[in-house]
């Protein structure tokens, strides 16, 4: 068969194929509003993945899945053979490429990471987006109120929960200064914090030593406040130069 011929072409438009893509539409554009209701809370909160990328990764993901539900019309039901098509297979190369996607809204500055929320949150919407794909369109509605209500609601229920808040502590020496673990440790108590294990970092340039160190609240009833530190920061002997920063992730 001629592939440009007319009624070769005429296939692709003949009425069963214009309806398989309708239904393939249609799902589409609900992976889209799902997305972008995963989306909204992220660009709500200024964060870089807004409701456009939510959206384009779960419209996406269900396209990619959903096409594989309808081998026999393929190629305007051309296809020269039966083909079995395995959307498990689909499911992880979206997988993957999205994880590629994920790490690249992960930022690390200093002890301080940003953006595994999102990260994890891009991972769901292209999980719901399976979802719409496959059919399962109620399932893809619960994921996507449980992905919302969790990024909503969850930072509010851990502030009620019991918690040890976090510091990243930068403290530049005078060069005079000879500051010992033991030194910085009874500061951080002092404070109601202990310091992180394994945080501890230290860096010698000029003849000024700069510690670089996570201070884990004992009790965040008995912590000071991020202004507290600052201030006795001040009047700590050999301090020259100080950065103080929640450690967040």
């Amino acid at each position: 068969m001629d592939v440009l011929s007319r009624e070769s072409l005429a296939a692709f438009w003949a009425a069963p194929q214009l309806a398989v893509n309708g239904v393939i539409f249609l799902n589409l554009v609900g992976a889209l509003l799902l997305g972008l209701v995963v989306g909204y809370e992220r660009s709500y909160h200024g964060r870089a993945a807004g409701m456009r990328t939510y959206g384009i990764v779960c419209t996406a993901s269900a396209a990619l899945t959903v096409f594989a539900g309808y081998p026999a019309y393929w190629y305007g039901g051309h296809g020269s053979m039966p083909v079995a098509a395995d959307p498990t297979r689909l499911v992880q190369g979206i997988v993957t490429g999205i994880g590629f996607l994920g790490a690249g809204v992960i930022i690390k500055e200093g002890l301080n990471i940003r953006g595994l929320t999102t990260a994890a949150s891009i991972w769901a919407a292209s999980a719901i987006g399976v979802l719409v794909g496959v059919g399962f369109y109620a399932a893809a509605i619960l994921l996507t109120a449980l992905s919302s209500a969790l990024m909503m609601w969850g930072p509010r229920v851990e502030r009620l929960l019991p918690q040890r808040p976090a510091v990243l502590v930068v403290l530049r020496f005078a060069a005079a200064a000879c500051p010992t673990e033991a030194d910085v440790g009874a500061v951080a108590r002092k404070w109601g914090y202990e310091v992180a294990a394994e945080s501890l970092a230290i860096h010698h340039e000029d003849g000024h030593v700069e510690w670089r160190f996570v201070a884990v609240a004992v009790s965040r009833r008995t912590a000071a406040s991020v202004g507290e530190l600052a201030r006795d920061l001040l009047a700590m002997q050999g301090v020259e130069r100080y950065q103080l920063s929640r450690a967040r992730n």
